[in-house]
């Protein structure tokens, strides 16, 4: 996965920063780690940290259960500071939010935000919520939905109107995107599939 041998962790006295990343490659947080910290997470596949605060180390979710899988290890050009993609599980930032950076209210929605609400709704189940209730009726359920979206999609397109095409379409992403996350396919996923039909 990763030589550690490489690292250069004179530069900060013992300690590189991690930059923790998700599948789709939205930063989660940041975090530091010595030798030891980085052969544990190497060990368990679960991102362990060295605390600055406590001088211990630390696997993140040891208390909350929200453990982050770790996917891959990179090293940057300097030898000095590591990427870790890693499968989240349950929220990364002790206030709640899917990543540290998250600002309540002022993200930019794109599907990767939406994406990530739903993965969110997958796992508090929150009452209420048409996303939960999705999730409890399974995977029949959400696949039904898919063919219902796509079929109104059609139908809107051949009566040429783009408005409601739009709407139906909307629909029908919003149901992929619940189908993926009940499925654990991620958006960087279909990306690398697209990739590979591009490339050939």
């Amino acid at each position: 996965m990763i030589d550690i041998k490489k690292i250069d962790f004179e530069k900060m006295n013992g300690l590189v920063p991690a930059i923790i990343i998700d599948e789709n490659d939205k930063v989660l947080m940041l975090g530091f780690m010595n030798q030891e910290a980085l052969k544990k997470t190497i060990e368990l596949l679960l991102v362990t940290f060295f605390s600055r605060s406590k001088n211990r180390l630390w696997t993140k979710g040891e208390t909350s259960g929200n453990f982050l899988n770790v996917l891959d290890i990179k090293l940057d050009c300097d030898n000095d500071t590591l990427l870790i993609k890693v499968k989240p599980k349950g929220p990364v930032c002790h206030t709640g939010n899917y990543s540290c950076f998250d600002e309540s209210g002022e993200e930019k929605f794109s599907f990767n935000y939406l994406y990530d609400i739903i993965k969110i709704r997958k796992i508090e189940m929150p009452e209420n919520s048409y996303t939960t209730k999705l999730f409890n009726s399974g995977i029949n359920r959400i696949a039904q939905k898919v063919g219902e979206e796509a079929i109104e999609t059609v139908i809107a397109s051949l009566n040429n109107k783009k408005e409601e095409a739009i709407y139906e379409i909307s629909d029908l992403f919003f149901h992929l995107l619940v189908l993926m996350n009940q499925m654990d396919i991620s958006l960087a996923d279909i990306n690398n599939e697209l990739e590979k039909r591009h490339k050939k």
